[in-house]
């Protein structure tokens, strides 16, 4: 019995969202495959990105394939764990710096 959203195995199924619509499926991975491929940035720190971002959006899916990828690129979990403290301050600075929206609205309805 599953006791989560999340089944682990489902990630191995990402390929088949193509089948609903072969034409769009076929260009998100032709996009996704390209993003991934060695550039300006190597497949490594693309990876420790894909990492970081993974926690940001809080996708167990993601977070999976690219701590498992990571590992595959000798990226240490020093490492990943340092990315996710960065991904993790990011984070909290833009809830905090949304506070200023707050405080104007105060500052407006006080005033």
């Amino acid at each position: 019995m599953q006791k989560t959203y999340y089944d682990p195995a489902d990630l191995k199924k990402f390929g088949k969202i193509s089948e609903w619509n072969e034409e769009l499926g076929s260009k998100f991975f032709d996009y996704y495959n390209s993003v991934f491929k060695e550039g300006a940035l190597s497949e490594r720190e693309k990876s420790l990105i894909a990492l970081a971002v993974s926690h940001t959006i809080q996708c167990p899916y993601c977070i999976d394939a690219y701590t498992g990828d990571s590992l595959k690129r000798g990226i240490t979990k020093e490492e990943m764990m340092e990315a996710l403290h960065v991904a993790s301050a990011i984070r909290g600075g833009a809830t905090l710096v949304h506070g200023v929206q707050m405080m104007n609205k105060v500052n407006k309805l006080d005033g």
